[in-house]
């Protein structure tokens, strides 16, 4: 589902799934989505800050943030949207 560019987009439209739930809890942080020359990518807020555009998802004590500009095409926020190279890191690492 793509948004229409004139239409307002709103957090209540996207979905995180629970292994992603479980990631950003256990790493403590906040993270953003945000978009990469391979499409959208979810990254700590220490790697990419977040804009004032940004839409918020809050899950208890996190917030992801969401770029108004992968918004209008996401509907899940999944696994694999998170890049390998962190999936592996150590969650102190953030």
């Amino acid at each position: 589902m793509s948004i229409p560019r004139d239409q307002p987009v709103s957090d209540a439209e996207i979905t995180v799934n629970e292994d992603v739930i479980a990631y950003i809890k256990e790493r403590n942080c906040d993270f953003r989505i945000c978009t990469s020359c391979g499409g959208p990518v979810l990254l700590p807020v220490t790697a990419r800050p977040p804009k004032p555009s940004d839409l918020q998802i809050h899950l208890g004590g996190q917030v992801i943030y969401v770029s108004i500009y992968q918004a209008r095409d996401l509907q899940t926020i999944h696994a694999g949207l998170i890049p390998s190279s962190f999936f592996r890191q150590d969650p102190d690492w953030y």
